[in-house]
């Protein structure tokens, strides 16, 4: 017997009032209506404790939605009717300032966020051989590329005061300014539906709106943090996450994208993740051809976690759902999505296939 196919037949999102998740609730009350009740798959919120177990079908950090993904798809060959991924972050008006800040520490009050970055910023740069300046460069090009996207993902919604003020120009760090990391100053909930293809027909889901989950890479170094600075910051563990979604889904991405048959959603928490993707990708030979690469290409969908903004865990499930729409609607047949979990010692791929022309 052939093992059924995972296949993503719905997707929405809600962002600061804006959206609605009906769509997918309304196919999900349908399959409870016909006796079918879906496994349920979370992505869990800030509010949860960092350091606490995981329980079972919840996923933390930022590489969660790719990893519930993955699931998904075993679950779904393995006899599973139907899986819904929720995420749901309410960062603006959840939280108030301190709780929020006393969360985001994940590695404690004296090593914060923006220093980690940096640490593993400068072990990158040391790692490659590329100076501070070269650094700077790429991340301006890298910013440049998102802004780019987010004008084009909101088309006629455009309006520049959606971009940072100029405060945000500013360094933090030596190397980071406020527009080179997520920002992620929003509420958020997002939701997926995924069945095999005999549910789909019943639900009478338009073929148009399939979206095949075609593989997902999974790869972790042993921890996180500032013990783990140098093993992270050499990104081989993406590397193997990248070659195993691309082996299993039996593609050449890197031809694929090139060619304008694939779009590519990479995680821009900071500059060091989307550098070290492209890399490892081969998208680019060498990190000093970032700057014309990016010239030519648009490395996110979005305009990434710094301008589309980013509810903690949630950046790769806002991917999946705007993917979802984007291929269903588009020319091109196949979308990749990147997760970086915690400071990097997570690393997921997932490559989706638009089912039919």
């Amino acid at each position: 017997m052939k093992t059924p196919s995972a296949f993503i037949i719905s997707a929405a999102k809600k962002q600061d009032e804006v959206g609605s998740l009906e769509q997918v609730l309304l196919l999900e009350s349908q399959l409870l209506q016909r006796g079918i009740t879906p496994k349920y798959l979370v992505i869990e919120p800030l509010q949860t404790d960092w350091h606490s177990p995981e329980k079972e079908h919840h996923f933390r950090s930022g590489c969660a939605p790719i990893e519930a993904l993955a699931t998904a798809k075993k679950l779904i060959e393995n006899g599973e009717v139907a899986v819904v991924i929720s995420g749901e972050d309410h960062i603006k008006t959840g939280y108030s300032r301190e709780k929020r800040l006393s969360k985001m520490a994940v590695y404690g009050q004296s090593y914060p966020l923006t220093q980690a970055y940096t640490d593993l910023a400068h072990a990158f740069s040391e790692y490659h051989t590329i100076t501070e300046q070269q650094f700077k460069a790429f991340s301006s090009a890298l910013f440049e590329n998102y802004q780019i996207s987010f004008r084009n993902a909101l088309s006629d919604t455009f309006t520049p005061e959606l971009l940072p003020d100029l405060r945000w120009h500013k360094p933090i760090t030596d190397l980071f300014r406020g527009i080179d990391c997520a920002n992620p100053m929003v509420d958020f909930s997002g939701r997926l539906l995924l069945t095999r293809a005999d549910i789909a027909e019943q639900l009478g889901v338009d073929k148009s709106q399939w979206l095949k989950v075609k593989a997902v890479g999974l790869s972790r170094l042993d921890g996180d943090g500032k013990g783990f600075l140098t093993d992270i910051s050499r990104y081989e563990h993406l590397q193997q996450a990248y070659q195993q979604a691309c082996d299993e889904a039996n593609i050449d991405f890197v031809h694929l994208f090139k060619g304008g048959d694939a779009l590519l959603e990479t995680y821009t928490c900071y500059p060091v993740v989307p550098m070290a993707f492209l890399l490892v990708s081969g998208l680019v030979d060498v990190l000093e051809d970032i700057p014309d690469f990016l010239a030519e290409h648009s490395i996110t969908i979005t305009g990434g976690m710094n301008l589309a903004k980013a509810a903690w865990n949630n950046p790769a499930l806002n991917a999946l759902v705007l993917m979802h729409h984007r291929l269903c609607n588009g020319q091109e047949k196949f979308g990749l999505i990147h997760g970086n979990g915690g400071l990097g010692y997570r690393q997921g791929i997932a490559i989706v296939e638009r089912a039919y022309a």
